[in-house]
């Protein structure tokens, strides 16, 4: 085969590898002078601008205060054979009986508890305890009925309690000082008046069951719906003392004489009844139960109250109030000292509702009676010092419902 020769002018117009590659340099050379054009169809997008990061406002603080939990402590213990007083076939405490006062007098624990009949009026009746818990006396009829002062002019009021629909006399103070035993109690007329009633018995009549009560004399305002007085059963500072409201402040009057209520001058209360957010389960005070106790810490009080947020059930608690000035509180409860948590404390008028309008220390023991469900009368007990040794140690006061009561 023949071999084709190349003329010089062809050979020169071919490439060679050196000045291919000099192309190529000089190629990328300008590419890096001038940037590289997009493609037509590419859209260019701006990056956007960041927006600036809002100041944030502080955070409002809740009014409501945690309280740090406190490791379970004493123990209120409920008596297993509760309740100790029950509704009868009698008229009169046919529907209910509940709300008990009560003193100690010879050793003995005498209560006057409430009771409602056929007709919805409520009345007083009574009971003695030799050892604080078992019933050995009952008498078949009431001992103290308000006379009726029902006047149906004017505008009603909204109230309700326990059933009594048609007034009459409700949850008892029981107080004895030197020969004479006080009552303070709710006068409801069942139409348009709920105010404080004082009347007494001289402490001889009481124990020969004559039942001599001094005529009621009406001692808070007209207009006023007024619960949960009680008379401190010693002098403070020479004086008669009641107290009459309990927050946002303690409020006491002192009187020289208890003479001057005599229906026709009256005590001036506050029965607001605001949210405290500082506390949690008592957070609506609802009342003082119980007289004060006189103790050698100071004065021993059982009050009833609800957490604000499930205000369906009653709770109780303790705190102690300074001796010479009832007005400041020294030592108080953390948690319930007694809930409604049996059946008899949630079947009847009201369920989740205990209260108690008498307490009594004997034998070092301290029985508090209340109402179940404002148609019972029950009672719960705990050794006085190791409730006291409790609350001066800040420590929880709880109750423990598996724990049964023995009698002595």
């Amino acid at each position: 085969m023949a071999k084709i020769i190349h003329t010089k002018k062809e050979i020169l117009k071919k490439p060679t590898k050196k000045l291919a590659l000099k192309k190529l340099v000089k190629k990328i050379a300008s590419h890096i002078k001038k940037p590289l054009r997009r493609p037509a169809s590419v859209k260019v997008v701006k990056k956007p601008t960041p927006t600036p990061t809002p100041k944030l406002k502080p955070k409002i603080k809740s009014k409501e205060k945690i309280v740090p939990y406190i490791e379970p402590g004493v123990t209120l213990e409920k008596y297993s054979q509760n309740p100790i007083i029950e509704p009868s076939y009698y008229p009169w405490e046919s529907k209910a009986t509940f709300n008990p006062g009560a003193f100690l007098l010879d050793d003995v624990v005498h209560i006057v508890y409430r009771a409602v009949g056929d007709n919805d009026v409520s009345v007083l009746g009574y009971a003695q305890s030799s050892d604080g818990m078992r019933i050995e006396e009952r008498p078949t009829y009431f001992i103290y009925k308000r006379a009726g002062t029902t006047n149906y002019t004017g505008l009603s009021m909204d109230y309700i309690s326990g059933g009594g629909w048609n007034g009459g006399c409700e949850d008892p103070r029981l107080t004895v000082l030197d020969d004479t035993l006080y009552m303070l109690y709710t006068a409801f007329d069942g139409w348009g008046s709920v105010r404080i009633a004082m009347t007494s018995i001289l402490i001889s009549d009481f124990k020969k069951k004559k039942w001599n009560w001094k005529p009621p004399v009406l001692i808070s305002l007209p207009g006023e719906i007024n619960k949960n007085w009680v008379l401190f059963p010693e002098k403070i500072n020479g004086k008669f003392a009641i107290l009459h409201s309990f927050y946002p402040k303690i409020r006491i009057d002192y009187l020289d004489d208890l003479a001057i209520l005599d229906g026709k001058t009256f005590i001036k209360s506050n029965n607001t009844r605001p949210i405290d957010y500082t506390r949690t389960w008592d957070s609506w005070f609802r009342g003082v139960g119980p007289s004060p106790i006189k103790i050698k810490e100071g004065w021993l009080v059982i009050y009833h109250a609800m957490d604000h947020n499930n205000s369906d059930r009653y709770r109780m608690g303790a705190l102690i109030l300074d001796e010479k000035d009832p007005t400041k509180i020294l030592y108080r409860s953390h948690t319930p000292i007694l809930e409604p948590e049996e059946d008899y404390e949630n079947n009847g008028h009201k369920w989740g509702v205990i209260y108690s309008c008498g307490a009594v220390i004997k034998n070092e023991i301290l029985y508090v009676y209340y109402g179940g469900a404002d148609k019972f009368v029950c009672v719960a007990s705990i050794p006085l010092k190791e409730l006291i040794e409790s609350l001066m140690k800040e420590r929880t006061v709880k109750l423990k419902n598996k724990k049964v009561l023995k009698l002595k």
